[in-house]
């Protein structure tokens, strides 16, 4: 009976150490060691794969340094699809949609892009395409996968050259100029109030919906109705300033304040010292 119950103890041990192994292999050795993993994303790793043209597999770098990236649009938000089910990834009931034909490029962009979608298909840029089929797109000025945050630097001689004069695209650049400048100062300067711990999202809020009405507007290609919107867009921005520059003189104030508290305590201590120094009579 002893031996029996030696044997028992012995065992039980090693039966539970056995468990213990498995089920620490299961649930922690396959999974990751620490953090907040990103969803899986199969159209990526499909994409990236060696077995992919090299055409193809550069897409998803690109898409790591585009504007969309940035501000978590992926894949599926334009091509639709499943990115975490690999047998539904390009299943039409998931809604995957692929890749537009030249001409539908301008509708694929403005399920997003509504207001902008309505101004290039009234501009010269639009009708052109509507008439032709042969016409600028989307991605003839914005690129494909690695688009960028849009800002006037994309109207260039080099570009716009490819299809017309860069006469009056000049012009329109130009007109652009004094409200991309504003917006540049102060998208800046909120960066400033950020780096100092401000929070700053009303202000943030009221610079983007300024910036879309802008970009939405100089779709247009109409040189004369950018003009004559100059000046609201710059009140806005004015009024956004307004409100950043008092902040930036509370902060001033705070700062002020705070090392006149410190030249205070420095000159009591000081004091103190020299009390404590001084001979006793």
């Amino acid at each position: 009976m002893r031996t029996l119950l030696t044997l028992l103890v012995i065992l039980l041990p090693s039966v539970g150490l056995t468990d213990y192994r498995e089920e620490f292999r299961k649930e922690f050795l396959t999974k990751p060691w620490a953090g907040v993993q990103a969803p899986k994303n199969v159209c990526v790793e499909c994409h990236a794969s060696e077995m992919m043209k090299p055409e193809i597999r550069v897409i998803p770098s690109q898409w790591e340094m585009s504007w969309h990236y940035q501000n978590g649009v992926s894949c599926h938000n334009c091509h639709g699809g499943d990115p975490q089910d690999e047998a539904n990834s390009m299943s039409p009931e998931r809604g995957f949609v692929g890749t537009p034909k030249y001409a539908k490029v301008p509708e694929f962009c403005g399920k997003c892009h509504v207001g902008i979608l309505k101004n290039f298909l009234e501009s010269g840029h639009g009708k052109t395409l509507k008439a032709s089929g042969k016409g600028p797109n989307c991605v003839t000025c914005h690129g494909v996968h690695n688009i960028q945050k849009a800002s006037i630097n994309i109207i260039s001689e080099q570009l716009c050259t490819k299809c017309h004069s860069y006469d009056r695209v000049k012009i329109m650049k130009q007109a652009l100029f004094v409200t991309e400048n504003k917006i540049n100062d102060v998208d800046k300067s909120l960066k400033m109030l950020k780096s100092e711990g401000v929070y700053t999202e009303d202000e943030d809020k009221d610079l983007f919906s300024t910036q879309a009405e802008f970009r939405t507007l100089f779709h247009t290609e109409n040189v004369s109705l950018v003009r004559e919107r100059t000046d609201g867009f710059i009140k806005k921005l004015n009024q956004i300033e307004v409100k950043m520059q008092k902040t930036f003189e509370e902060l001033r104030f705070r700062r002020n304040f705070s090392a006149f508290l410190m030249l205070i305590f420095i000159g009591m201590g000081v004091g103190l010292v020299i009390l404590m120094k001084s001979p006793k009579e």
